[in-house]
């Protein structure tokens, strides 16, 4: 990965140069995708997230908005306190260094933070993880699955190794790919501070409230034992590292 900075006026853009050649703010505007008839599709969540066939791959476009009380004054807008501060290119810069770390993360392809006064907004573009679900919506198939579930605990550890915070570690944010594969996603306000097990605890304990939330009442009796061998999966990476 190559990543470059374009800086123009109020407005900053960090790019892979390797497969974005020309970035302007074109590249994060919903309206030319649409008329390029390139949106495959949506999701739901706090931020507008498109998904994207472009020209130089499957792409996932997220534009940062507001949540809660806050959304009432501003729905896209934050407090400008710098450019490097912002967090569309504060998560672009924790996924190229988890990228180049080897972890399973979606590619950061592009992000931008434009300066309005006091305020900012911005969106952040990766490359979309084919064929990948979030492990929400795999409950009713996959909870007799004991490697599934020792999987993700593994690939969780290995986050927390490299020390990862997710900030926000729920049962959305973990996808389960058509291999198996498990990634994380959505590294918005999350930041890199090893050897901070308080926080790795608290990342797993969120994690547990969200899946008591998300799980089937017909599976209520499966769940502690799938999350017995998510522990599993966790503490056997410990051991093999």
């Amino acid at each position: 990965m190559k990543a470059c900075t374009h800086r123009q006026d109020d407005l900053v853009i960090v790019y892979d140069a390797d497969h974005i050649r020309h970035p302007s703010e074109r590249l994060f505007d919903p309206g030319h995708w649409e008329q390029q008839c390139a949106v495959a599709g949506k999701a739901a969540g706090r931020g507008r997230v498109l998904f994207l066939d472009t020209e130089f791959g499957a792409t996932v476009l997220k534009q940062y908005l507001r949540g809660g009380w806050a959304a009432r004054v501003s729905r896209d807008r934050y407090v400008f306190s710098g450019f490097e501060r912002s967090r569309p290119l504060m998560e672009f810069n924790i996924l190229e260094q988890l990228s180049a770390a080897g972890l399973p993360v979606p590619e950061p392809l592009a992000a931008i933070c434009r300066r309005e006064g006091k305020l900012y907004s911005g969106s952040l573009m990766t490359r979309r993880i084919m064929g990948a679900e979030p492990l929400a919506d795999l409950i009713d198939l996959r909870q007799g699955d004991p490697a599934m579930w020792k999987k993700t605990g593994a690939c969780i550890r290995q986050f927390h190794d490299f020390g990862l915070v997710h900030a926000d570690l729920n049962a959305r944010n973990i996808l389960v790919a058509e291999d198996d594969a498990i990634h994380l996603v959505d590294f918005d306000r999350s930041r890199i501070r090893k050897g901070d097990a308080h926080a790795s605890r608290a990342n797993l304990r969120r994690l547990h409230r969200s899946l008591k939330k998300n799980w089937p009442d017909r599976f209520r009796r499966h769940l502690e034992d799938c999350w017995v061998l998510l522990l599993e999966g966790y503490d056997a990476e410990r051991a093999a590292a």
